[in-house]
């Protein structure tokens, strides 16, 4: 088989991981997960989506045994881009990731459907502002 293109397979690492999906075959004979691929780690975590060069690069879903879930964009295996983090107890944030921190504008919904927007810097908030829903408009409050 050529460099180009690639190929489908079915794959069961010496750790008990298994992937199945697609992959490149390079020059040189190796072979990389490149392309659209579903990745089961031994212990449980699923990741479903795209690949490059043997990376989470692209769009997919993280999902861990916890319950958590991230769904979103990925590079080099890293949440990056715009995506959701499902939390195992249910609240979420919807907004920006940089190297898998929370990076920009985003909205966390916590246990209790309350909606906070502003800006996340890892694990600081700035300016966080509580959103209150009424049948006519939205109001929102500095805290």
């Amino acid at each position: 088989m050529s460099g180009e293109g690639s190929i489908k397979v079915s794959y069961i690492f010496p750790n008990g991981d298994k992937y199945e999906g697609e992959c490149s075959r390079s020059a040189s004979g190796g072979v990389k997960r490149s392309g659209a691929g579903k990745h089961t780690s031994a212990g449980g975590i699923i990741y479903t989506g795209e690949w490059l060069e043997d990376s989470m690069h692209g769009k997919g879903t993280l999902q861990h045994p916890s319950g958590a879930v991230y769904e979103g964009e990925f590079k080099d295996n890293m949440y990056h881009g715009k995506g959701t983090y499902t939390f195992p107890d249910g609240s979420t944030y919807k907004g920006h990731f940089q190297h898998n921190r929370l990076d920009g504008d985003g909205s966390f919904t916590d246990t209790k459907g309350l909606v906070w927007t502003g800006e996340f810097l890892g694990r600081a908030a700035l300016g966080l502002k509580l959103q209150h829903t009424t049948e006519k408009q939205a109001l929102f409050c500095n805290l």
